[in-house]
């Protein structure tokens, strides 16, 4: 099983700048949040985008280079794997071939009516991965 990749373009505003003149480096945890949870509701079946959200347990960050506003920025964002209520979600932010920024990151599954955890279940691999060659 391969797992389905997303591709998130993002738009760096005015704001995003730092004192420094680049992105601030909290900003980039914005990204991996919108762009995980642009994954979960694009691949994901719409009872299941319904009944489920999401909160961040884990971010382990390694910053490669900086952004600049006016740049092209995408967010490639993949499920490594589920388990019980958590994902595991490795997210590349790159400007062309440039990285700029990779990210490991976990994440918990929630019901929307309990507020608890709530295991993904095993049909939903068929959303997040292929069948490898």
């Amino acid at each position: 099983m391969s797992a389905t990749p997303y591709a998130f373009p993002i738009k760096v505003l005015p704001e995003d700048i730092d004192f420094m003149g680049h992105v601030n480096n909290a900003r980039y945890l914005n990204w991996v949040q919108d762009a995980v949870l642009a994954h979960w509701n694009k691949l994901a079946p719409a009872e299941e985008v319904a009944s489920k959200a999401w909160v961040a347990l884990k971010h382990e960050i390694t910053y490669r280079k900086p952004a600049f506003l006016e740049d092209d920025v995408i967010a490639n964002t993949v499920l490594e794997h589920f388990k019980g209520p958590r994902a595991f979600y490795r997210t590349v932010i790159k400007r062309g071939e440039d990285v700029l920024a990779e990210v490991q990151s976990s994440w918990c599954c929630i019901d929307v009516d309990t507020l608890r955890p709530a295991k993904i279940g095993e049909h939903m691999r068929e959303f997040f991965f292929s069948e490898s060659d």
